[in-house]
């Protein structure tokens, strides 16, 4: 099954394309968040469509308890507006996909300011890793 994976934020939206069958996810580049959660998931969408995936899976931060916090409850209604254009999406906890990005890349001999640009997608790709380990939420 090929997979859409995405790290929503207020600026950048995070992409990544996953194979459930190979279990290898690849980042693409980010988009610009545009304020408005109906326009970014028209956006979403058009990739998830030009990307060939079945499924979606939105990453969402929880707390330390694993409760929804005031960011997760606008990715579920991102969610909600994808389901509603007829998108299956899943939601996977993203707690430190970020940090496990940033200190991948910092592997990396790359400017801070390229870094920047691929954190995003590399977020995205752990978000899918994550799904395809079966730790989906509710």
């Amino acid at each position: 099954m090929r997979l859409l994976g995405v790290d929503f934020g207020g600026k950048r939206i995070g992409i990544a394309v996953g194979e459930s069958e190979h279990r290898l996810a690849s980042p693409r580049p980010a988009l610009e968040a545009s304020g408005t959660l109906k326009i970014d998931a028209g956006n979403i969408v058009k990739i998830f469509k030009t990307e060939q995936a079945n499924e979606l899976v939105l990453g969402v931060p929880l707390d330390a308890e694993g409760m929804d916090t005031k960011m997760s409850r606008v990715i579920r209604q991102l969610g909600g507006h994808l389901e509603g254009l007829e998108i299956r999406v899943h939601y996977i906890d993203e707690s430190m996909t970020s940090v496990g990005a940033a200190e991948a890349l910092s592997e990396h001999d790359w400017t801070a300011s390229k870094r920047r640009r691929h954190i995003d997608g590399e977020a995205a790709c752990r978000i899918l890793e994550r799904f395809m380990d079966g730790e989906e939420v509710q």
